[in-house]
Formats: structure tokens, sequence, C-alpha cells
């Protein structure tokens, strides 16, 4: 949603006439769900997804359509017999789906359009609420500045998911979406995995801050996309950082050692997820050592996913990235859902 933001500011600004296409409701076997959205301008589809095949190539046609009478709609779609053969499925399904026009000279969407990139940087928890019908208009919130755009009801604000949902309440509905979230990945050790784990975290919406105790491996250069990069001293992490509810660490430093010494300390802050890379054995060494040296709870003990990754026999540096970016996505996806 950040790189459709910027899209969105940037074509406004040159005087260009946009429609943002969001699927607002879906049942059934559909490619994507409630809240995935597309940017489609005079040229066709500029940016996003709502799934692909036979429903995303109607919506498109229907989005060029808006754009040449200037109004937005809510269409409905029913997948058929030959749609579900096309996109690969065992049974079909229905997509609710608004097409927001936005006209060049709108200056509200572009004031909040603008207004999105400070706010992603900061790392504030941001949700996107839409309007659906009536204009469509777009609005911004976080706890912080609250709302950006225009006005949102009270019982939308009380509700707000973490995952994409249509809001209703009589006959206003509003389409609801966290766009960024406060949790950060602090990956522990610079060294081959890492190096091939944090861009694949990166290109899926994770926000990865890098540390080692060795300058050379805490380059940026060797991590131009991750968010930060450190140079600490294991021993001491309060030093640099203090993980929250809402952060992830990967821990995969040079040693056992070092790893011991690193979940010590970060497992008191109670992060949402830690993995740790290494073997069973390993782990339940390194168990018995954290409680009985360090005092660890059970109960923090049992934050810890080790081996880190998901089980697709992954051997080299690369095929450990992919288990454990995959690892990441399916934790941030289940623990939003159970909140």
């Amino acid at each position: 949603m950040r790189k459709m933001l910027k899209e969105m500011a940037r074509r406004l600004s040159a005087g260009e006439a946009l429609v943002l296409v969001t699927i607002t409701a879906a049942t059934g076997a559909t490619p994507r769900g409630t809240g995935a959205r597309m940017l489609v301008g005079k040229d066709g589809r500029i940016c996003g997804t709502i799934g692909g095949g036979a429903v995303e190539y109607r919506c498109e046609q229907v989005a060029l359509q808006v754009l040449q009478s200037g109004s937005s709609a809510q269409q409905d779609f029913a997948l058929n017999r030959e749609d579900v053969q096309n996109l690969g499925m065992i049974c079909g399904g229905d997509v609710s789906v608004f097409f927001h026009y936005i006209p060049h000279g709108d200056k509200d969407t572009l004031q909040l359009a603008q207004a999105a990139e400070p706010l992603f940087a900061s790392g504030a928890a941001l949700w996107l609420i839409s309007q659906i019908g009536s204009g469509g208009a777009m609005s911004l919130y976080t706890a912080e500045e609250g709302v950006c755009g225009g006005a949102v009801p009270d019982w939308v604000l009380e509700k707000l998911p973490r995952q994409p949902k249509l809001l209703k309440n009589g006959e206003e509905s509003y389409c609801v979406e966290q766009i960024n979230s406060p949790g950060r990945v602090y990956i522990f050790g610079c060294g081959h995995v890492s190096q091939e784990l944090e861009p694949l975290l990166t290109h899926v919406g994770f926000r990865c801050v890098m540390m080692d105790d060795r300058p050379e491996f805490a380059k940026r250069e060797l991590f131009p996309t991750a968010e930060e990069v450190q140079v600490v001293d294991f021993n001491d992490l309060a030093a640099y950082v203090t993980l929250g509810a809402e952060d992830y660490a990967c821990i995969m430093t040079r040693g056992h050692a070092y790893d011991t010494k690193i979940q010590a300390q970060i497992l008191k802050c109670r992060p949402c997820y830690v993995g740790v890379i290494g073997s069973r054995k390993k782990a339940a060494g390194v168990r018995q050592v954290l409680k009985e040296q360090y005092g660890l709870s059970e109960e923090e003990l049992d934050l810890v996913t080790t081996p880190i990754g998901l089980e697709i026999e992954a051997e080299t540096p690369a095929e450990i990235a992919v288990s454990i970016a995959a690892q990441l996505i399916r934790h941030r996806a289940t623990h939003h859902r159970e909140e």
C-alpha cells in the first residue's frame, strides 16, 4: 500500500485521473479477499492486484469505464465455471468490488497520499479507511495524529481491525485496513542467511533492523533496503534497543554462545516472535541454560521457535531465508487474526 499511495501522489500531481479498485467482500474460492486493491489509470492497471485472472481483467475494464464516466461505482462478480478453470480453482465464488473514481483535481486525495509517506516512515500504526459509496472518501488514522482526510465516524474508529474488513452501520460502509505496523524484525547476526533474508522480508512489507557486533558485517552496503543497520554489543542490547510486543526477533549469530546471550535479554521483552537458527539438539541444551543460568520461565522459553523457518528441506542460505520469510508471513497473518 505504501508503494500504491506514492504512485497515487505522483500521478495526481501530474494531472492524471485514477480509479482505486477495492474488494469489499468475497465469498467462496476467490483469488483475493476483502481489502485487496489495485490502482488503474488511463493505460490500465498501474500497481496492486486483486488476484489476477478473470476477476482482475473484468475489473480493469470496468475501471476504464469509470474513468470515462467520471463516477464511482460498485459492482458484484460471480465466477462461472470457465472463470474457475482459468484461475485453476476447484470452485467458484462471489466478489463485491468498489471502483473509487479520483479526478485529477482531487486535492484532498492528493494531500492524503502525500501525508502517508511520513507516517509510514515514522513507524506509526496506520490505518487506511475508505468510504464505500458516497464518493469513496479516504482517510488515514494513527493514534498519535488522529484522522487525516475525510471525517470518520466514531463507530469505525472504535473497531479498527488488524486484517482488512468491511465495517457496516445501517446504510454506511467503510473498508478498513491496517497498512503499517509499529513492529520491526530485528535480525541478530548479519551473515549469509541474513543477507538473503532481509531483502525478502522487506519486499513483503516487514521493516528490518540488522544488528551485529562485527563492523565488517553490519554494513549498509550489504543491506541497502534495511530500515537500520547497527553495530552493537551483544552483551548489552538494552543500550541499543528495547523490543516490544509488536516486534519480531530472528537470531542467527556466528555462535551458540551469542545466540544464548541474546535470547536471555530479549525474551524478557515478550516480542511476538522469536526464531533461532540451529538444530533441535542445540535448542534443548540452550533452553536448559536459559532456565538454569538466566532464570527464564517456561512461558518465556515457549516463545522461542527453533529451528527457525518452515520445514521445506532447505539447505542453502537462500533456501533457509525463504523458509524463515514464509514462517514470518504466516505468523503475521495468524497473530493478527487471533487479536
